[in-house]
């Protein structure tokens, strides 16, 4: 099991607000340190693994939970 550093909510955000919301978060954890994103915007899919690309940060998962999405992402 994953040991989460910080969740981020971002449910009811819609493009763009959850990725800058991530981005945010993102920059007050640690490298190796992992952030939790639940978000419902479908768009987020594409987004958070395009995020992780162009930013070197690595998208552990991608999971559907209910009628929003759960990510997890490692600070590189």
């Amino acid at each position: 099991m994953t040991e989460v550093a910080q969740r981020l909510d971002a449910r009811g955000m819609n493009c763009p607000l959850p990725i800058l919301k991530t981005r945010q978060a993102i920059n007050r954890i640690a490298s190796g340190e992992v952030l939790e994103i639940t978000a419902t915007d479908p768009g987020s899919l594409k987004d958070m693994a395009a995020f992780c690309s162009q930013t070197g940060h690595h998208l552990l998962s991608s999971d559907t939970a209910g009628q929003g999405y759960v990510f997890l992402i490692e600070k590189a």
